[in-house]
């Protein structure tokens, strides 16, 4: 692969884990909120939205590094 097709590629993955980020963001705003929300299920969401985090991280260090 070039290397303009693998910056493209880059972008394209690391727009799309910014919308999953923003995704679990709503979703744990919205559990905060509900009653019924359990704390596993809370713990859950917040464990995949640093996951996404790191990998948004490691991404963007890589186009600088």
């Amino acid at each position: 692969m070039s290397a303009q097709g693998l910056l493209s590629s880059q972008n394209s993955r690391l727009e799309a884990l910014k919308q999953r980020h923003s995704v679990l963001s709503s979703k744990v705003e919205d559990a905060h909120k509900s009653p019924a929300t359990t704390d596993f299920y809370l713990s859950q969401l917040k464990k995949e939205k640093l996951s996404l985090k790191e990998e948004i991280e490691g991404i963007r260090a890589q186009k600088t590094g």
